[in-house]
Parts: structure tokens; C-alpha cells; sequence
């Protein structure tokens, strides 16, 4: 069996180098692939050592909250695996500030014995009121358009008037105006939201690209939807209803509502909720803030020392 880890990256080029000397030390026969905005930082993959099977994705321009650029980077890295022949039975979606939270042999040998197809967090917007859902069915139920940064100021101020002498829907926070238009959701082809990490099979995403060719309607639209990366996916294979697809992406995060919808730096303190053997890997981290998690975890990672007994709790779902 075969994994391919993609990591989107901007910051901290000496964290990114440390996750993927963790993957390769775990595996070095996984594939790894990069995609690092060089325009923020430099990486230097010398830094990792002497391992094969990594691929560095070189980008200038930044990848912006809220459109559409993390969702064209990663069906950038979908249909270059493609295109290119990799050969993967996973496809494991990462951020430059994840760190796996078990060994990287226990995770794959997990993902060899599953009977899923994929692990993706996803529901369904319309099944009840809530101010949550609320606040997806704006985000893609409309469609927007990016006004420039310098207009946020303007929105902030103005945003009140103009929602109430308008239609429009006001982002001034990413400087974007909507309009509710015709949607391709009906009964059956529904909308469904989560969260963007994930970990699918290579007939998952198979599927995926082969789908957005064929209705690049879809694609089109979504593009002009807030966070569409959180959506999207989800959309398209649930409603294909032929994976059998666990609704956990084995992910450990906290998004506390003083956030705003940020997901908040893990500390040490965090060290027994990461590592309770319900996730493969956890996020954010932060080593300029606190290295200590990090190197915690890299006693249990790098050493593939197996989680204490009083530590391991019985997943409710996908174990």
C-alpha cells in the first residue's frame, strides 16, 4: 500500500521540514508532495535528509481565506498526481502546522485494514435551523465577487445599508458582496459542508477530477462561493453515494468562538486530548511558540512508542 501526504505550506519552513522528516522516518517509502508559497518564506528541502519521494510545488502568490485558491491548490496537486502517474492508495490532505499524533506505521496500517473510502467530515446545512447553518447557507448559496482588500474598511462601514437597501450579502472581513442566484443543489444533489482536511482513497479522488471535468458547471460555481474547499468535496462524493465514507477526518482542532472561526494553537497542555488514539494526526501548532508539544509528540511518533494503555479511548465512529 502506498500513501501520498500533501502538504500546503507558507510559514515556518524549519516545522514544515520536521512533518515530513517524520512521515519519511515512518515511511520512507511514502510520497510526499509540497506545495509551499515561496513568496512568504524559503524552504529548503536539503534540510529534511537524504529521502527520495519528495516533490516541492514552487508558488509566488499567496493563498487567500475565504476564496477560491486553497481549493485550486489542492485539485492542482489531484490532477498533477494524475497526470504525472503516482502511484497512491491514499491521498492524506495536510497543512504546514499538522503534526501526526501516531506513529506514521500505525496510521498506514490502519488505512490498509479500513473497510472506508474515505474520512471526511460533512453534513447537511438545511437539516436544521441553527445560526451555524445559517452562516453556511450564505456562504454557498450565493454567489460573490472579490473586491479589492482596500474596500474592506468601506463594507465595514456601509455593510448595514447596503444589505438593507439591497439584496447583496456583505464580507467585508474578506472583502467580498454576494447575490443569492440560481443554485445546482436540489433533492437530489444536496449541499454539504465540513471541514477541508481530509484523507480519501485514490478512487475517491479519482472521482473527484473525473466528475469536475464532466460538470465544470459545478466547479464554475463554487468558485464563486466563500471557502468552497469546505464544501465541494464533501458535495460531490456524498452525493455520488458510491464510497462508503466515514464521517471523522481523524483530525484533532479546536475552533473556539472568540476565534472567529480560527482554529487555536495547540500547546503542551493539549498533549492527552491529541494523543487519545482517536486521531492521526492534530493542528495547529506553533514550535516559535511552543516546541514542547512538538518534541512530546515526537517521542511517540519518531520512536513508534505505542499509545500508554490508560491513554487509548474507544473512537464512537470509524474505528
Amino acid at each position: 500500500m502506498k500513501i501520498c501526504y500533501f502538504i500546503q505550506s507558507h510559514k515556518n519552513p524549519e516545522q514544515i521540514c520536521r512533518l515530513i522528516r517524520a512521515i519519511k522516518q515512518g515511511n520512507p517509502n511514502s510520497q510526499v508532495l509540497v506545495n509551499h508559497n515561496f513568496g512568504i518564506s524559503n524552504l529548503d528541502l536539503r534540510d529534511v535528509g537524504n529521502y527520495s519521494g519528495i516533490e516541492l510545488l514552487q508558488r509566488s502568490k499567496s493563498i487567500k481565506r475565504a476564496n477560491s485558491s486553497i481549493l485550486e491548490t489542492y485539485l492542482e496537486a489531484i490532477r498533477l498526481l494524475g497526470d504525472r502517474g503516482f502511484d497512491f492508495d491514499w491521498l492524506i490532505c495536510l497543512s504546514g502546522q499538522d503534526y501526526p499524533t501516531q506513529p506514521i506505521s500505525k496510521i498506514e496500517q490502519f488505512l490498509s485494514k479500513t473497510e472506508y473510502d474515505g474520512f471526511i467530515r460533512y453534513y447537511d446545512p438545511l437539516a436544521e435551523k441553527s445560526a451555524w447553518n445559517e452562516k453556511s447557507i450564505q456562504r454557498f448559496f450565493h454567489q460573490y465577487v472579490q473586491l479589492p482588500d482596500s474596500t474592506a474598511w468601506l463594507l465595514r462601514k456601509y455593510s448595514g445599508k447596503i444589505e438593507h437597501y439591497t439584496p447583496l450579502i456583505v464580507k467585508w472581513r474578506y472583502s467580498m458582496v454576494g447575490l443569492k442566484t440560481k443554485t445546482p443543489f436540489d433533492r437530489n444533489f444536496k449541499c454539504y459542508r465540513g471541514w477541508y482536511w481530509n484523507t480519501l482513497s485514490r478512487n475517491c479522488i479519482k472521482f473527484l477530477i473525473n466528475y469536475l471535468s464532466e460538470h465544470p458547471n459545478i466547479l464554475r460555481y463554487y468558485k464563486r462561493t466563500i471557502g468552497p474547499e469546505e464544501s465541494l468535496i464533501q458535495t460531490v462524493l456524498v452525493n455520488s453515494q458510491q464510497f462508503n465514507l466515514c464521517n471523522d477526518d481523524k483530525r484533532y482542532y479546536d475552533y473556539p468562538l472568540e476565534l472567529g472561526g480560527y482554529a487555536r494553537l495547540l500547546t503542551v497542555t493539549d498533549y492527552p486530548s491529541v494523543t487519545n488514539g482517536n486521531f492521526h494526526f492534530a493542528r495547529k501548532f506553533d514550535a516559535e511558540i511552543d516546541s514542547e508539544i512538538l518534541d512530546l509528540l515526537d517521542t511517540q511518533v519518531l520512536n513508534n512508542s505505542p499509545l500508554a494503555p490508560e491513554r487509548i479511548q474507544k473512537s464512537n465512529s470509524c474505528d
